[in-house]
């Protein structure tokens, strides 16, 4: 047998090539090439059998005067901050992409809203779909008997086929879509191992494709790299309507939740959430749960008001000063950019003469 052959594919548009290059030849991104193994070629008689997944549609030119404007029906996720971050409710037929560290939360987030979900406007049942590429069948059971959830119209399903996921989609006609996580899915057209470059963009593309020619809402899980940006193509980010970061410290219970991107929203609001043996509750004050156990009278500490999108939020900021054993002092920074306070610190000792 051959020895795989290696290849180069940038992370940003997909592009794949026998040779390393530190600029993309394709989108021009410096540092983007990652190696990996090619791809065996598959045979043409077995490949010409697999079916289609995205249906094929015939689109019509129309004069941009005759365009209807489109009424966008939203849904309660059941939580308050996660509402405020999609703009008032998830949109039918929206993709959404939820990205974060692993053993953030991501996971019970989604299943604790799923059963909300399940209710429409006016009470209306809608079928929910929770697709996990990660867990079994009995660790879900698990995980939404700890949270209290449940419902006869969410379903389950534990596959990462991509192919067979359409065709229990098509048999089930879900009205939402939870896919957990698009890392693990694979299409079988594409000669690639799950989790590569081509594979994410290609399953990404057809949940996205089912979710615009059914009006399916879809919601996706994804994971992130080293450098903290999603794992995948950066045309995954590009593709979909909504990219949400849930971001926290693993040592403490609280975790917030923003949008980077909404074509149904605004992008300056955040959620914050606090993890609990119950799953996560929303932090409706989130300045009383910041500023719980400041001590009063001590120096060194102040609060201050922040705004994050059209919420103000009070914050503490501290400060300590002591000699140094050093020839020159130094400046450390926790919580803020280092560079930030020191522009701050220049600003106050030029204009207000503090040193």
């Amino acid at each position: 047998m051959k020895s795989p052959k290696t290849i180069f594919t940038c992370t940003e548009c997909g592009y794949s090539t026998t040779k390393w290059y530190g600029k993309c030849p394709s989108c021009g991104a410096w540092n983007t090439m990652e190696e990996g193994d090619a791809p065996m070629e598959a045979a043409a008689p077995a490949a010409a059998k697999i079916k289609r997944i995205a249906p094929e549609y015939e689109s019509e030119v129309v004069c941009f005067d005759d365009l209807e404007l489109p009424s966008f029906i939203r849904t309660s996720t059941g939580m308050g901050e996660l509402d405020r971050v999609l703009g008032g409710g998830l949109v039918h037929g929206s993709v959404v992409l939820l990205a974060g560290e692993p053993g953030i939360g991501k996971s019970t987030l989604l299943l604790q809203i799923s059963s909300s979900l399940c209710f429409g406007e006016n009470g209306t049942e809608r079928k929910v779909l929770y697709v996990s590429g990660e867990e079994s069948q009995g660790q879900l059971k698990l995980r939404a008997k700890r949270l209290g959830v449940g419902g006869k119209s969410l379903y389950v399903l534990t596959e990462t086929n991509v192919r067979r996921i359409m065709e229990k989609c098509d048999a089930l006609h879900p009205d939402v879509i939870i896919v957990d996580s698009v890392q693990t899915m694979f299409d079988e057209r594409v000669a690639s191992a799950p989790g590569s470059v081509t594979q994410v963009r290609e399953s990404s593309l057809a949940f996205i494709a089912k979710a615009k020619n059914e009006g399916i809402s879809v919601i996706m899980v994804g994971h992130v790299n080293k450098e903290g940006g999603i794992a995948g193509p950066k045309v995954l980010e590009h593709m979909v309507d909504a990219v949400l970061y849930f971001e926290g410290e693993k040592l403490r219970s609280y975790r917030i939740i923003r949008a980077i991107k909404n074509r149904f929203g605004s992008t300056n609001e955040i959620g914050m959430f606090e993890m609990g043996d119950d799953g996560l509750t929303e932090v409706a004050n989130p300045s009383e749960t910041l500023l719980s156990g400041r001590p009063v009278g001590v120096s060194g500490n102040c609060a201050m008001c922040v705004m994050e999108g059209t919420r103000p939020i009070i914050a503490e900021v501290q400060a300590l000063v002591t000699q140094t054993s050093y020839p020159s002092p130094r400046r450390t920074s926790n919580g803020i950019d280092y560079n930030r306070m020191c522009l701050i610190l220049a600003v106050l000792e030029k204009r207000l003469g503090y040193r």
